[in-house]
């Protein structure tokens, strides 16, 4: 089976699932995606076991062959980091800049330190000890929040600019710098040294303060490009290339590509939009970008749901999964509400906002990604399961409830 068979199953797949759920559920677009691709993997799996055939195994097989690491990582990410920027505005962005700051870097290191000892401990109890430093790469890997599957339940319930930018720009950033502090600490693995607070500070530094700048140079050359044309087939060209030639070289020059390409998304969708465009390219590009996140997330939440398929499914793994969720939340609220509480000295923030980032934070593609990515070894398998049941989770629990918790919120202030 070739990669453009494998590509047209998922395209296929997303189309028949996205007319199911438009049709006859009625669920959020991706949560409804994932759900039922999750759905029809455990089908599958409880066919196969019944003797009937062995489609499950070969679903397996074929989605060992498409690599979901290099897939999203080296490929769909930068469309879809590029995408969400595109569309954030840059004035509310300043407005919310504290928080997010703090959420996107304090909060991501305070959560990976907390998730890492609570799951270092929680599997000791167990009798399924893990080294400490594979218990922070977990801690890092699943601190990113994703906001796709949340932002339109959202808008649907009302929710005010600000927290809508809040949890947006969070993401945008803490993806970056999540991956950045998990590449940072893989790199001791692999490289059998010594984690010492001086070579995880410079590797951090390097990766995230030159994404930054390099990504603000990848935006300015768009910017640049953009202003001396005035042809929207050629200006959304620009663009594509933007994406994908400021992904790749940015990873090799080894600085943090996910935080280029959002930086860079920011400037050609604010500064190049305003700026560097005409009306009739604007919304080409718009519409263009929209229909291209659109695809992206659809193909991938199948993907993640498909992903079970693949999965070592040990129960004592499951089970540490399950334990993990309310330490993973509380990881996350005692990250967020320590930055609330901080910037209150400063700024006013409404009560009951750690409570909805907490909720709202969910998990998704990128923290089952980088889990996949982890060396062989016996750690590997069962990072991979916790991380999954943690991400299903977020997802199809918090995603399908954080709108009541939003009109409860709405309903104090």
């Amino acid at each position: 089976m070739t990669f453009i068979d494998i590509i047209a199953i998922l395209i296929t797949f997303a189309a028949i699932f996205s007319y199911l759920n438009e049709r006859y559920i009625g669920l959020p677009r991706t949560i409804g995606l994932m759900a039922m691709s999750l759905v029809f993997s455990l089908g599958l799996m409880a066919l196969g076991k019944m003797g009937y055939f062995s489609l499950a195994e070969t679903a397996g097989e074929m989605l060992a062959k498409l690599d979901f690491y290099n897939m999203l990582m080296h490929g769909m990410l930068g469309f879809l980091l590029f995408a969400g920027a595109l569309h954030v505005n840059f004035n509310d962005l300043l407005d919310e800049k504290s928080v997010i700051f703090m959420l996107a870097t304090v909060g991501v290191v305070v959560s990976t330190v907390l998730v890492g000892g609570l799951a270092w401990g929680l599997l000791f109890l167990l009798g399924m000890e893990m080294p400490l430093l594979y218990c922070f790469l977990f801690g890092a890997l699943i601190s990113p929040t994703d906001p796709i599957a949340v932002l339109g339940i959202m808008k649907k319930a009302g929710a005010p600019q600000s927290l809508e930018t809040t949890v947006t720009g969070e993401s945008l950033f803490n993806d970056g710098i999540g991956v950045v502090v998990f590449l940072t600490l893989l790199s001791f693995v692999h490289g059998g040294h010594e984690v010492g607070w001086e070579g995880i500070a410079k590797l951090f530094l390097v990766e995230a303060v030159g994404g930054i700048v390099y990504g603000a140079l990848v935006g300015y050359i768009s910017y640049f490009m953009l202003k001396r044309v005035d042809n929207y087939q050629v200006e959304i060209l620009i663009t594509l290339a933007t994406v994908t030639a400021g992904y790749r070289s940015a990873e090799l020059l080894h600085v943090s590509a996910p935080l280029a390409i959002v930086v860079a998304g920011l400037l050609v969708g604010n500064h190049g939009r305003h700026f560097g465009m005409s009306q009739l390219t604007r919304r080409h590009l718009d519409t263009f970008w929209e229909l291209v996140d659109e695809i992206l997330n659809a193909v991938l939440f199948v993907l993640i749901g498909l992903e079970y398929l693949i999965l070592p499914h040990q129960m004592s793994f499951v089970l540490a999964g399950a334990l993990m969720i309310p330490l993973v939340l509380l990881s996350r609220w005692i990250s967020v509400k320590g930055t609330v509480c901080f910037l209150r000295r400063f700024r006013w923030i409404d009560k009951g906002t750690a409570r909805i980032l907490t909720w709202a934070g969910l998990r998704g593609g990128i923290s089952v990604a980088l889990a996949l990515s982890l060396p062989p070894g016996p750690e590997r398998s069962g990072i991979i399961t916790i991380t999954y049941i943690i991400m299903a989770f977020s997802i199809l629990v918090q995603g399908l409830s954080v709108g009541r918790v939003m009109e409860h919120y709405l309903e104090k202030h």
